[in-house]
């Protein structure tokens, strides 16, 4: 959002050349406020204030832009101008940042790196998007398992300035096969032991990700084992990586966008909702409307089996939108607890018989809770006592068809390697208002016959 309260005095610091004021606006405040109260300014107007720190800040602002502000900005000036400023950043952050340029603009820029930058680049690029090695920065603490403790602060002392982070430090053989992992404090406590090695006191059970793990998995095991890091190896077990907090966090936020837009029936957007196309959000969200039209379209036909019956006992009609709709919502209840269930990690297809019978006892439970309430209601509306009873049943038995159906239909989906979240809302929806039709007039003529006066009004 841009903050139109300090954009007239950068704007006036500019058009005065204030070197000494701009030079304090970049260096008084975090990069990531820095960079939010220059939203709104042209890419240009940017440069000419990040001209006024030096690389290293600059590449820090640059990084807490947005994704299409960052691509503006590298446009706008010459590649040689602005591969240092890129080339400041982690190399996660490289590959996103030049992921949203032009390929010409990229290979432009990376043709001014170091052959060792340019080749970590390139390797984090190759990795899927969604895996592991997708994510991860390669600017590690990374120490030979003979050194001592004096040596690897030392070693450390020489590598920190390239590093993510230092809190933990990972020990490796000669051929960089992770073999155990370190804290600096570990390894000042170490101090007084002259002759302690790193393979004496690092911890050999080392909870790792490898490249081509899904980010979900990684997430998981982060939050499992409060990990504020996590190493990324290779198929031969050589350290190529770690993903950090921060990086896990924007998994975060990305996982419950996708989540929430699935949970609406709505394929997960590439681009934010106001840069994304009117005709691609149209794509995107008609597929799913077409699918639940369908749905609807077999309820409207089930109910006009059943025209006849209606017409004789007309009352009827009054409890159709809330027999359909409490079933419907029974049905997405089981269907979000499960998927959530499923993306926890907390359960998997295998447990359908134990999910299966839950939801069967929770759908009687529910069900017996809506069907007095809708007795209540029912013995206003309807014509007599016996005919009311035709609510509550059918509420008994649509509730325990939804939480069936909506908990069922996501471990199905995911059996067949479809997507649970996506693929279970539309079609819950869809099953549970036929069922609901269905259900409800079969009981309503079982119980009133098919022709009972004491039905009519």
């Amino acid at each position: 959002m841009i903050n139109t309260l300090y954009l007239p005095e950068i704007r006036e610091m500019l058009a005065e050349n204030d070197t000494d004021g701009l030079r304090e606006f970049c260096t008084a405040l975090h990069p990531a406020r820095t960079a939010e109260f220059m939203e709104g300014l042209s890419p240009q107007e940017v440069w000419s204030v990040l001209d006024h720190a030096d690389l290293s800040l600059q590449g820090e602002i640059l990084s807490y832009f947005e994704p299409h502000a960052q691509a503006e900005m590298l446009e706008v000036r010459p590649p040689e101008s602005v591969a240092p400023v890129v080339a400041t950043m982690s190399a996660d952050d490289q590959v996103d940042l030049l992921g949203e340029v032009g390929e010409e603009t990229a290979e432009q820029i990376l043709a001014c790196f170091t052959v060792d930058e340019r080749r970590d680049v390139l390797r984090l690029s190759n990795y899927p998007e969604g895996t592991a090695g997708a994510i991860m920065t390669t600017e590690m603490a990374r120490l030979s398992e003979n050194l001592t403790a004096r040596q690897a602060l030392q070693e450390l002392t020489d590598q920190a300035e390239n590093l993510e982070t230092i809190y933990y430090l990972y020990v490796v053989d000669e051929h960089g096969s992770l073999h155990g992992v370190v804290s600096t404090r570990d390894i000042v406590s170490a101090l007084s032991k002259p002759q302690k090695r790193l393979n004496d006191i690092m911890e050999t059970e080392v909870i790792h990700a490898s490249v081509m793990d899904d980010q979900e998995e990684v997430l998981r095991k982060m939050a499992d084992y409060d990990l504020l890091a996590i190493p990324v190896v290779d198929e031969e077990l050589r350290l190529v990586g770690i993903i950090t907090h921060d990086d896990i966090l924007d998994v975060v936020v990305e996982e419950a966008a996708e989540d929430a837009y699935r949970a609406a029936a709505v394929e997960p957007l590439e681009e934010t909702y106001l840069r994304t196309s009117v005709l691609t959000l149209s794509r995107k969200r008609g597929v799913w409307l077409a699918v639940l039209f369908v749905g609807a379209f077999l309820t409207t036909f089930a109910l006009e089996q059943y025209q006849g019956d209606l017409e004789r006992i007309p009352w009827l009609v009054i409890f159709i939108p809330l027999v359909i709709s409490t079933g419907g919502n029974s049905g997405n209840q089981s269907a979000t607890l499960v998927i959530t269930a499923l993306n926890k990690g907390e359960a998997s297809v295998h447990d359908w018989w134990i999910i299966m019978r839950r939801e069967i006892v929770m759908g009687l439970i529910l069900g017996f809770i809506m069907a007095f309430m809708g007795l209540i209601l029912a013995l206003f509306k309807s014509p007599s006592v016996y005919s009311a009873l035709v609510v509550p049943s059918t509420l008994v038995l649509v509730v325990i068809a939804g939480t069936f159906i909506g908990s069922m239909l996501p471990l199905m989906f995911k059996k067949i390697g479809l997507d649970p979240a996506l693929m279970s809302n539309p079609f819950v929806a869809g099953l549970i208002d036929l069922f609901g039709i269905v259900i409800y007039m079969k009981v309503s003529l079982f119980l009133l016959g098919e022709v009972d006066p004491a039905a009519m009004p």
